[in-house]
């Protein structure tokens, strides 16, 4: 795991107020893309030195599944590119 050893990382992903993050594969990253009719450049970003994305060992250019949950919506699903 790339950025916080395995303790430091399972701490920053277990917080209540962290939502879970996924790394999306090529694949679906381009599908996600297609689907928004957007570009890499047009997607909301997230840095490579967040919290979250060091623990997960997300990489620049790397596509996130953000999963929120919320008392009036349930869960909703975001996205950001990493840079």
């Amino acid at each position: 795991m790339r950025g916080y050893n395995l303790v430091d990382s399972e701490i920053i992903l277990k917080h209540k107020l962290v939502p879970e993050h996924e790394i999306l594969s090529e694949k679906e990253k381009k599908k996600v893309l297609k689907e928004h009719n957007a570009t890499e450049e047009q997607m909301p970003r997230i840095r490579k030195d967040d919290p979250v994305a060091k623990a997960i060992g997300a990489e620049k250019g790397d596509l996130l599944r953000i999963k929120r949950n919320s008392i009036t919506a349930g869960e909703s699903t975001y996205y950001r590119i990493v840079v």
